[in-house]
């Protein structure tokens, strides 16, 4: 069953089920009107069975004899054709039987000896009767009468059945109309869904602007649309990045790759003596590591935007970590006559070779870009759920436009400076970017009188400092 259901549209499960709830509320209401139509018809044939008792009780009050008793009775309900009345003396005899009895009243024990009268249901062949018996003392006898009135029900029974044709005519009626009713309501409810359905349709790798019409649909429906629209908007967003990030590949292959053939194409021109072989060679394999360190580098930040588990998490500290880089960066340092300098202590929670990379990348970033006799600085400091770790030196100040690309990849301040000196490949800001991101932190940079600082932020989890 549940199968089947799962095969029906959405459309038809609701224009079902509201036919269904409409169905058994028509039912149950035609039910309930039928058995209080039935109870009050009891009511009525009761009430008027009683007030045949009240004029009983006083006909034999006020009668003489018992031939008094019979004329009297003869005359106040000769005329009543489906009013039955048969009275008895102690002795069992007839004192009086109603003319217009066409049934056997005296056939069963449907007498019932209570001077207060008592109601009963008595059938005779096809037919059914409501009764009262009771007991009355006449006046011109000491001895109690015994007195049966049996109304036919009859026309009741067959207002009953034409009713209930009608109602079964009504239900069916109702049903149906409610059915359709339900259809429509469905259909024009679900409208936005399928409006919802046609803009989805449309949605393609050219075109991902369309979005959801919020304002247009439901409440109900709104938070999907919203939660449908920042799914294209992330979409649209990682595409763009996407394709920004194959157009800037594709630029940065080119450079290596050009120099390589035309380097491999102009040695195979001429012939050369060993020596010029060797450089050319020299020169390839340069290339070629410069390719190779590339390829590393995008397919670790690949690796970091799926969200991978990081592989060798622990706690460490973090002055430990960068006085062992400062150690390593010293003799470059030293060359250029920058000072080194570390303030502070902090533990970090992460990934050791991850957070070495993510400060050598900073470092040898700051190196680059920091005039002799300059100075790089790194402090770390703790907060409450935070551990920082900064990298400021001095030198130019970076445009305020250009902050916020920094993290991007292959992006360079100055492109017409490819930096030739150095080994970067232009993925080492967003390197950093990212290994802050798989440890649930932040990378920010600002850069002002003469300083340029650049902020790690690891988040701490319940666990003080080393």
């Amino acid at each position: 069953m549940q199968s089947r259901l799962g095969k029906l549209s959405l459309t038809r499960r609701l224009t079902l089920f509201f036919t269904v709830v409409a169905a058994a509320v028509v039912l149950g209401l035609g039910g309930l009107f039928l058995v209080e139509t039935e109870r009050h018809f009891v009511v009525l044939d009761q009430m008027a069975l009683q007030d045949k008792q009240h004029l009983i009780e006083e006909i034999l009050g006020n009668a003489q004899s018992a031939d008094d008793a019979h004329r009297r009775l003869s005359d106040a309900l000769g005329y009543h054709h489906d009013l039955h009345v048969l009275v008895k003396d102690a002795r069992g005899e007839i004192v009086f039987q109603s003319s217009a009895s066409s049934v056997n009243v005296q056939s069963g024990n449907i007498f019932r000896s209570d001077e207060k009268g008592t109601f009963g249901m008595w059938r005779y062949q096809d037919a059914e009767f409501r009764t009262l018996s009771f007991g009355v003392a006449p006046a011109y006898s000491p001895s109690a009468l015994q007195v049966l009135i049996a109304a036919d029900t009859k026309h009741h029974t067959q207002f009953l059945s034409g009713l209930r044709s009608s109602l079964a005519l009504y239900v069916i009626a109702a049903i149906i109309v409610c059915g359709l009713l339900s259809w429509f309501a469905a259909r024009q409810g679900l409208a936005p869904l399928r409006e919802m359905k046609s803009r989805a349709a449309v949605v393609t790798s050219q075109k991902l602007s369309e979005r959801m019409p919020v304002e247009a649909v439901p409440v109900e429906m709104a938070d999907l649309a919203q939660e449908l629209n920042g799914m294209l908007d992330r979409l649209q967003d990682d595409f763009q990045r996407l394709t920004d990030f194959s157009s800037d590949l594709a630029h940065e292959l080119r450079t290596p790759i050009s120099n390589l053939l035309t380097q491999t194409q102009v040695a195979l021109v001429t012939k050369r003596d060993a020596a010029t072989y060797r450089d050319i060679l020299a020169s390839n394999a340069e290339e070629f590591q410069r390719l190779a360190r590339m390829v590393s580098d995008m397919l670790f930040l690949a690796k970091t935007e799926r969200g991978v588990d990081l592989p060798h998490k622990e706690w460490f500290s973090a002055r430990q970590e960068a006085q062992a880089l400062l150690e390593f960066y010293d003799a470059v340092a030293e060359e250029k006559h920058i000072q080194l300098k570390l303030y502070g202590e902090g533990s970090v929670e992460g990934d050791r070779l991850m957070f070495r990379r993510a400060m050598s990348n900073l470092l040898s970033n700051a190196l680059r870009h920091t005039p002799d006799a300059g100075a790089i600085t790194i402090t770390i400091s703790t907060a409450e759920h935070a551990t920082s770790v900064t990298v400021e030196n001095t030198g130019q100040d970076i445009d305020p436009k250009v902050l916020p690309r920094l993290f991007d990849r292959f992006y360079r301040a100055d492109p017409s400076r490819a930096h030739p000196d150095s080994d970067g490949s232009g993925l080492g800001l967003a390197i950093t970017r990212a290994i802050a991101q798989a440890h649930g932190g932040s990378v920010m940079a600002s850069s002002s009188q003469g300083q340029t600082r650049f902020t790690l932020r690891f988040p701490r989890h319940d666990r003080k400092g080393i």
